[in-house]
């Protein structure tokens, strides 16, 4: 297909987000957008099809998954070209995000079609901005390999990050995942689980991996409904590293306080462990 033109008239493909959960959060924008769209590409017709019966839209449906979405790009170029309006959803949230899409947008793209976001709910960010895990950097695994093994090797490469790393998981492999995330750190890590977001039984839960799975076993509810995994893996700093410095402020705190509470001072200057200081202190007590 040769380059559009984008002096000529056609449709625009609108990238659609839709409630993860509470139909409450579809935005009027992205209501009006379903609305005046001449065909919608849908993940699961039938799933979206209650979604604009709920919001009393008609439109014409088509589906878009993995399985013919290089074919469906080719029909929405045409459907633009007849100067058609074409909104694209996923079954919940922001589309392409774990979801079908790429292949469309990229292709659009390339050929210079219009393509516009109308913005909305996403899991991902629901979940990290009330999960109390650092937001300023944080990396998105998607959906982890089925097998136990492909995701250990998955998880392994998450030590030499920064940051939150966040995935998705269903309720079929939760218990397993954290089994596997608890083999390879150990309980070095924070988690916080978030399921049902929106939803009645919204839940976040935190703590150690081990904790987590104790959690399960109390109460199998725990395991029940689609999952945003975080994970906060901080790397303990080799305190030998910080020796030099440690040295300096306790020579100063030495002079003026005894052993003991120039360590304590020290370990709050410091954030190294009392023990550690204590031991240095008396080795460098005269």
């Amino acid at each position: 297909m040769l380059p559009h033109s984008s002096t000529d008239v056609s449709g625009t493909l609108y990238i659609v987000a839709t409630p993860i959960g509470n139909l409450d959060d579809l935005s009027k924008r992205a209501k009006e957008t379903l609305e005046k769209a001449s065909y919608i590409a849908a993940e699961d017709t039938r799933h979206t099809k209650k979604l604009l019966n709920f919001f009393n839209v008609e439109a014409r449906l088509f589906s878009l998954h993995d399985h013919n979405e290089k074919d469906r790009a080719q029909y929405i170029a045409k459907l633009l070209d007849d100067g058609e309006d074409v909104a694209l959803v996923s079954d919940a949230g922001t589309p392409l995000i774990s979801d079908p899409g790429y292949h469309v947008v990229s292709h659009l793209r390339d050929l210079g079609y219009k393509v516009s976001p109308i913005p909305g709910p996403s899991a991902i960010i629901t979940a990290l901005c009330a999960s109390g895990l650092p937001t300023d950097k944080f990396f998105f695994q998607g959906f982890l390999p089925a097998k136990s093994k492909s995701r250990k090797d998955v998880m392994q490469t998450w030590k030499q990050q920064t940051g939150t790393t966040i995935f998705y998981e269903s309720t079929h492999r939760i218990n397993d995942s954290i089994a596997d995330l608890m083999a390879v750190f150990e309980d070095d890590v924070e988690l916080v689980l978030a399921r049902e977001l929106t939803k009645t039984f919204e839940t976040f839960l935190k703590g150690k991996p081990s904790y987590i799975l104790q959690r399960f076993e109390e109460d199998s509810n725990q395991m029940r409904g689609e999952f945003v995994v975080m994970v906060d893996y901080r790397p303990q700093e080799d305190e030998s590293d910080n020796d030099q410095e440690a040295r300096r402020i306790l020579e100063i705190l030495l002079t003026e306080l005894p052993v003991k509470q120039a360590s304590q001072l020290a370990a709050k200057i410091t954030g190294l462990k009392k023990n550690f200081l204590y031991q240095i202190a008396l080795d460098m007590k005269p």
